[in-house]
C-alpha cells in the first residue's frame, strides 16, 4: 500500500476477457505512488481496440511525481495528448477505419482527487455509505436522456445503449471532462470499463464496496459479471482512502497510554 501525508491507498484490480470475447481489448494502471489509477476499453477490434488502450496506459506509466495536483493534471493530459496523437495515426496507417479506447482516471495529490474521463467507462465514490457515480457518460443514450428526447423507461430497452460520443484517438484531439473535489478518509473509488456496469447494478457495485476490501472486492465483481454471461471484456480498479501510517501509529499509542491509564487507576483503586 501506497501513502501521502494524508492518507494510505488500499489497491485492488482485475480483468478478464469475458464469456464471448477471445481478446481483451481492456487496459488498466493502477499507479498509488504518483496518485493515479486508469481503466481504457479499447474499441476497433482485434490489434486495435487493444493498441489503442495499451498505448494509453503504457503513456501514463511514465506520469512520474507531480508537484501540485495542477500539475498532476498537466502531465495527465501532455501524456494522453501523446497518446491520442500516436493512436490516430496508428488508424490512418492501418486504414480499418476508427480506432480508439475510453478512458477513465482518478488522479489524487494531497488531499485532492480529479476524476478525469472520455467514453462510457465510469468511476464512482463510496462516501458515507452512499455510492455516486462521478462520471458522465459519453453516450447517445445519455445525449437522449439529457435532452428530453426519451424518458429513463425508454432508456431501459434502448436497442443501441452502447454507441459512445467520445473516445481517446477518434479525433485529431483528445476530449475530456474533468471534475474535482476533496478526499474523505473511507472514501472508496470505483474505476470500470462497461463490462461491468452491463451486469451489475450501482447497487452491486455499492454492497461489494461497502463489504469487501478493494481486492476482493474486485474480484467477487469479475466473479459475478461472468455469472451473469459477461458479453464483453470486464476490468474493474478499487481504491480505499485509509490513515497514513503516522496517524495508525499515534492512534496506536493513545490505545497503549489509554489502557495504561485504566490499568493505573484500577492499582489506585
Amino acid at each position: 500500500m501506497d501513502h501521502n501525508e494524508f492518507f494510505t491507498f488500499e489497491t485492488g484490480q482485475a480483468t478478464d476477457v469475458g464469456c464471448k470475447r477471445t481478446v481483451n481489448e481492456d487496459n488498466f494502471l493502477s499507479r498509488p505512488d504518483c496518485g493515479l489509477w486508469v481503466v481504457s476499453d479499447g474499441m476497433g477490434g482485434h490489434a486495435a481496440g487493444d493498441y489503442a488502450s495499451y498505448t494509453i496506459v503504457q503513456a501514463l506509466n511514465s506520469i512520474g511525481m507531480s508537484g501540485s495536483p495542477d500539475d498532476l493534471q498537466a502531465r495527465f493530459m501532455e501524456r494522453i495528448h501523446r497518446a491520442n496523437h500516436d493512436i490516430y495515426e496508428h488508424a490512418l496507417k492501418m486504414q480499418r477505419g476508427t480506432i480508439g479506447a475510453t478512458l477513465v482516471a482518478l488522479l489524487v495529490h494531497g488531499e485532492d482527487y480529479a476524476c478525469i474521463w472520455s467514453g462510457d467507462s465510469r468511476i464512482y465514490l463510496l462516501r458515507d455509505g452512499q455510492l455516486v457515480q462521478q462520471t458522465r457518460d459519453h453516450t447517445e443514450l445519455r445525449m437522449l436522456l439529457d435532452s428530453g428526447a426519451i424518458t429513463a423507461e425508454e432508456a431501459e430497452n434502448w436497442p443501441r445503449k452502447n454507441v459512445i460520443t467520445r473516445a481517446i484517438g477518434v479525433t485529431e484531439e483528445p476530449h475530456c471532462d474533468v471534475i474535482s473535489g476533496k478526499l474523505a478518509l473511507d472514501d472508496t473509488f470505483i474505476l470500470c470499463s462497461d463490462g461491468l456496469t452491463e451486469h451489475l447494478s450501482d447497487a452491486d457495485i455499492a454492497d461489494h464496496a461497502r463489504s469487501y476490501a478493494p481486492k476482493e472486492a474486485c474480484e467477487r465483481m469479475i466473479r459475478l459479471t461472468l455469472e451473469r454471461g459477461a458479453k464483453d471484456n470486464v476490468t474493474v480498479v478499487a481504491m480505499r482512502c485509509l490513515p497514513p501510517p503516522e496517524l495508525e501509529e499515534e492512534d496506536d499509542l493513545m490505545d497503549d497510554v489509554l489502557e495504561l491509564d485504566q490499568t493505573n487507576g484500577e492499582d489506585r483503586a
